[in-house]
C-alpha cells in the first residue's frame, strides 16, 4: 500500500471511502500540530513544547488505531459447542475511551454488550475488543453504539443483541455549556432483545446491578 493512501479496511463502516484520500505524513501531520501551538498563542519552538508535536501524533496514532482494525476479524473466530447452551451471554462496564468527531475531545464511560446466542458463542474477550475498535475512532456515541450491534450481528448471526453506553462528553463538561455531571445514555436492540420486553428488561435489570 502506498504510505500516503489508506487502505480500504480504513472505511469499516462509516460510509466514506478513505482509499482515495492523502493521508499525510509524519513530519506533515507534526507540522499541523505545530501550526495549533502557534494558533493558540504559543511559540511551538519553545523547550516545553518543541516535542509536543511528536507525543501528539504518537498518542493519536494510539487513540485511532481503530481505523486499521477489523471488528469482523476479531469476530470470526466461533465455537459451536456450547451444550444447549440459549441465553444471554453479556459483558458489563466495559471501558470506552473515544473522540468526538465535532470537536475531536474525548468522551469516556462503560459499555454493555449482549447477544442471545443461536448455535455459536465467541471469545469474551472479543466483544471487549470490538468495542475499543469502534471507540478507537473519530466518533458520535449513536453511531458507535449501532456498529457495535451490527457487527456482532453479521457476525455471530444470533437471536439478538442489546448495547447500551453510558458516557460524560467533554466538548460538553469542558467548553461550551460546561455540564459537568452530564452524562448521554445510548441504546441499540435488535432481535429479541427489541420483540421481547421482558428480555429487554433483564438487560437492564444486569445494566443496574
Amino acid at each position: 500500500m502506498d504510505a500516503g493512501t489508506r487502505d480500504r479496511t480504513l472505511v469499516g463502516t462509516s460510509g466514506v471511502d478513505l482509499e482515495a484520500v492523502k493521508r499525510p505524513t509524519r513530519e506533515e501531520a507534526m507540522e499541523a500540530v505545530r501550526t495549533l501551538i502557534a494558533w493558540a498563542g504559543d511559540d511551538p519552538r519553545r523547550e516545553g513544547v518543541i516535542d509536543t508535536p511528536k507525543r501528539v501524533v504518537d498518542a493519536y496514532g494510539e487513540w485511532f488505531e481503530g481505523y486499521s482494525l477489523d471488528p469482523a476479524k476479531e469476530l470470526s473466530r466461533t465455537f459451536e459447542d456450547v451444550q444447549g447452551y440459549d441465553d444471554i451471554v453479556m459483558l458489563r462496564e466495559i471501558e470506552v475511551e473515544s473522540h468526538c468527531e465535532h470537536h475531536m475531545a474525548p468522551f469516556l464511560g462503560k459499555a454493555y454488550v449482549a447477544y442471545m446466542p443461536t448455535n455459536r458463542v465467541v471469545g469474551i474477550s472479543k466483544l471487549a475488543k470490538v468495542v475499543e475498535i469502534f471507540a478507537r475512532r473519530l466518533q458520535t456515541q449513536e453511531t458507535m453504539t449501532q456498529q457495535i450491534a451490527d457487527a456482532i450481528t453479521d457476525s455471530l448471526r444470533p437471536a439478538g443483541v442489546a448495547v447500551l453506553i453510558d458516557a460524560a462528553h467533554q466538548c460538553m463538561t469542558t467548553r461550551g455549556v460546561h455540564h459537568r455531571h452530564v452524562t448521554t445514555i445510548t441504546t441499540q436492540f435488535t432481535g429479541v432483545f427489541k420483540t421481547d420486553p421482558t428480555l429487554r428488561q433483564r438487560f437492564l435489570d444486569f445494566v443496574n446491578r
